[in-house]
């Protein structure tokens, strides 16, 4: 059976990169009928922060990637947070040092230094700690036993390294990169256990892959340079290597690494808006932060979706960009990821985001913006109403939130007016075009589109006057705005009544703030 696993490390928000990660396996597992494992990789207790785990956990749930193992849920192979398994680690530790594969390093933080600088300055400007180095250090291949015990018995700090063979070849086949090939010249004696008695991420890494029979790792391409570390562990322990895939890396439109920045929780405080308009106004770097997407009102399917297709594809000549979540299992595979790097492209995730938006069902969309409704404390509408303003105004919106931000007038009476379009658009027979036009459809029986249209061109024909010098004037009446829907088929959702309380008031109060 396929297992796989997300095995982030709870040290701040949860980067996109790490969702895409999260979601490839998730995909490759669903594609396979297999296993998808959370791991909690918190042995860097330096860089632990409070609340990670717990926020990661509920972007998992947000994003429907539900684990079928993991702390939440016991399959047989937990605890399923790494700082519960020191113990597995350790006596693996100690099994390489009794075989000779691993050795104790006694060198203080300043001796290590000392030797980094000595080496830049002999025009070594990569300085590792391996086999030209270890000889000349503080450990137990250069210390007697007897001087080993006694810093032992002193309880000196310590920390267990590798060591890695001399100017060998070490190759392995890696699903997305096809054959990689790293020579141990190039790999530093790793350490494995910390002076923290904590391991490192390379040990447990390896430790938990093999216990937890874990099949393939996906994992990204920052990794791929500790490739040779792993299979050389996966050898010495006699164990069977999974097998591997590394996912390209994801850029900025400036071509740089999106890198964690911090985000301020004054910036997520922000209204959908103006979080939309935060993360558009980087034109260069994208800001890595998943919870900022979720709180500007992405749609999750969008959301999903977008991500995939940072480094996957459908396949040669296949043109589609639009999936859904089901869709990408049935789809996705791993021999369609691409080596290079994706670029961010913010304007391609709301293109996106539009789509998915229209593809969600009416009766689904009206229950979502009778919770907008609500939530801005809006009295009941009953559901036809809502339906006759979710057509309207569907093919202008791209967060389901605009359903409000753009369609208040739907909601409410206009409490104020856009001051652009009373410059523009309000002239000075307006007010007398409006209380005509008012007259006109208060003898209307059926307040249809097509006679509120007819009523209205009947005014302009009779006045010699262009139609759009009546049509503008009222649309601001009515909404406050100069945009939107077709103006005759708003006025009729709107309705009669609704109507002519707005075109009188209009006449009354715009003429005032023209002056």
């Amino acid at each position: 059976m396929v297992r796989v696993r997300f095995a982030p490390s709870p040290t701040g928000f949860v980067h996109i990169g790490s969702l895409r990660t999260a979601l490839y396996n998730y995909l490759y597992a669903k594609r396979h009928n297999g296993q998808f494992i959370l791991r909690i990789e918190d042995t860097d207790r330096n860089r632990f922060v409070k609340g990670a785990t717990e926020n990661l956990v509920r972007v998992l749930e947000w994003s429907g990637l539900i684990p079928d193992e993991g702390p939440m849920k016991d399959g047989g192979f937990g605890p399923y947070y790494q700082s519960q398994r020191t113990e597995l680690y350790l006596k693996h530790a100690q099994e390489l040092i009794n075989t000779g594969k691993a050795y104790l390093a006694f060198d203080t933080p300043e001796e290590i230094e000392m030797m980094r600088s000595g080496q830049k300055k002999a025009g070594n400007y990569s300085p590792m700690y391996n086999f030209v180095i270890r000889r000349q250090m503080r450990n137990s291949l250069t210390m007697s036993e007897q001087d080993v015990q006694d810093e032992l018995e002193k309880q000196t700090p310590y920390v267990v390294r590798l060591l890695v063979p001399e100017n060998q070849d070490i190759e392995f086949d890696d699903i997305i990169r096809g054959r990689v090939v790293f020579n141990t010249k190039e790999v530093d004696d790793q350490i494995l256990i910390k002076s923290d008695g904590f391991p490192t991420y390379h040990l447990a890494n390896v430790v938990d892959d093999h216990f937890m029979q874990i099949t393939h790792v996906i994992r990204g391409e920052e990794w791929l340079s500790s490739v040779p570390k792993h299979l050389l562990l996966y050898r010495f322990f006699g164990w069977q290597v999974p097998h591997m895939a590394h996912l390209p890396l994801i850029f900025n439109p400036d071509g740089s690494k999106m890198s964690k920045r911090q985000i301020t929780d004054a910036v997520l405080r922000k209204e959908s808006d103006d979080l939309r308009k935060e993360i558009l106004s980087s034109e260069k770097k994208i800001d890595p932060n998943l919870e900022l997407y979720i709180q500007a009102g992405y749609e999750r399917e969008a959301i999903l979706n977008y991500i995939a297709l940072l480094g996957w594809n459908p396949g040669e000549g296949d043109e589609r960009q639009i999936f859904s979540t089901s869709e990408l299992e049935q789809e996705f595979t791993l021999e369609r990821v691409n080596k290079s790097g994706a670029t961010f492209d913010i304007k391609k995730l709301n293109w996106i985001n539009r789509e998915h938006l229209v593809r969600i069902s009416l009766a689904e969309t009206r229950e979502r913006l009778k919770t907008l409704l609500e939530d801005h404390q809006i009295d009941p509408f009953p559901d036809h109403y809502l339906l006759q303003v979710i057509e309207l105004l569907q093919p202008r919106v791209n967060f389901i939130d605009e359903y409000w931000s753009k369609g208040l007038y739907f909601f409410q009476d206009p409490v104020e007016y856009d001051r652009d379009g009373i410059k523009k658009r309000w002239k000075d027979r307006s007010a007398h075009l409006i209380l005509e036009f008012f007259d006109k459809i208060s003898k209307l029986e059926s307040f249809t589109a097509e006679n509120i249209e007819t009523r209205l061109r009947q005014i302009t024909e009779q006045h010699e006057l262009g139609a759009g010098q009546l049509i503008h004037p009222v649309r601001l009446a009515v909404s406050g705005t100069t945009a939107g829907p077709g103006l005759f088929e708003m006025l009729q959702v709107l309705g009669k009544e609704t109507v002519m309380r707005r075109l009188k008031r209009a006449a009354e109060i715009i003429p005032s703030l023209k002056s």
